[in-house]
């Protein structure tokens, strides 16, 4: 298996049925106009696991400067597909993604999970993540939520 970026917007379209197993709903249609939307000015990008020519993991990443902790990389919709869970596929993207914010000089690394997901939270434990404090949100239009 191999980690690599993913280059550019067709590459990532190219790969949206593993995006599909953790959305859906998610058409060829809504991800590239949300493509859009996300890569010119948000430093937004993507790393898939391969093994061959098969993509077997992707997780989508943004490098982003806050005030309370400066420069940090937080991860963004890990997905793995589902015949392709407990390989190794997940650790690997962590281990690529950490020496990323690493080169980057970051001064930590981010996700968010939604609270019932309890196999990805032993998961995050394990690669040394834990909860710093509540992403709290207020739903303002619910049929856009995938």
């Amino acid at each position: 298996m191999i980690v690599r970026e993913l280059a550019g917007k067709a590459e990532m379209l190219k790969y949206l049925s593993v995006i599909q197993d953790l959305y859906p709903s998610l058409t060829l249609e809504a991800y590239d106009k949300d493509l859009d939307a996300m890569l010119p000015n948000n430093n937004y990008g993507q790393v898939a696991v391969f093994e061959g020519e098969e993509c077997l993991g992707i997780s989508g990443f943004w490098v982003g400067t806050k005030l309370w902790c400066g420069k940090y990389l937080e991860i963004d919709n890990l997905v793995v597909s589902s015949k392709s869970r407990s390989k190794g596929v997940g650790k690997l993207m962590f281990n690529y993604l950490n020496e990323k914010a690493a080169k980057e000089g970051c001064s930590m690394m981010a996700l968010d999970s939604y609270t019932a997901n309890f196999k990805a939270h032993k998961f995050f434990y394990n690669e040394g993540f834990g909860p710093k404090g509540f992403h709290f949100i207020r739903i303002l239009q619910e049929e856009m939520i995938r």
